[in-house]
């Protein structure tokens, strides 16, 4: 089966790289197209999430966010269709961040999303939509932590003991 998932993510890289070439971005879909299809995915978000929806909507930038969702209505945290955010309470800061890039990602491939996305794999750690939108915004890894500083080592008093010698100076002190 692992075979089979990588021939498929295989085949939507290269699939990717035909649609970047200078032909297909000039003529496949044409704009016109990317833009119904993102425009009518926002339609269908918003009719499917709506009558879902018991909690808040509200728009976030360009973003739509419905919660209150049922859990069935998607496989993760949530999910966005067109500019539609659909999610249960999985809306925090860092999540709202990460769906505007999926926003972004409808917008340029329109309609042809949901297929480019299928065929990068459901697994979030491979599939180049996720990397691409954050997987630490996105909740799928953990966000790594800064450095821990350490603790000072110094006397609390800042004046040196009077027995001590010159201090000793290192090469790149001197003149």
């Amino acid at each position: 089966m692992s075979r089979l998932g990588d021939r498929i993510s295989e085949l939507g890289d290269r699939f990717t790289e035909f649609r970047n070439t200078r032909f297909m971005r000039e003529t496949f879909p044409p704009g016109w197209a990317r833009a119904v299809g993102f425009e009518y995915a926002t339609l269908v978000g918003l009719t499917i999430g709506l009558p879902l929806s018991t909690g808040r909507v509200r728009r976030e930038g360009e973003l739509i966010v419905l919660t209150g969702l049922p859990k069935w209505a998607f496989k993760r945290g949530g999910t966005t269709v067109g500019r539609v955010y659909l999610t249960r309470d999985n809306d925090s800061e860092a999540v709202l961040k990460h769906e505007q890039v999926h926003v972004e990602q409808w917008r340029k491939y329109g309609l042809w999303l949901p297929v480019l996305y299928a065929l990068h794999g459901q697994n979030p750690l491979t599939n180049r939509f996720e990397i691409e939108a954050g997987l630490e915004d996105g909740g799928y890894v953990p966000r790594s932590r800064p450095a821990a500083r350490k603790p000072r080592t110094r006397a609390a008093s800042p004046v040196a003991p009077a027995d001590s010698g010159p201090e000793k100076t290192g090469p790149s002190d001197e003149l």
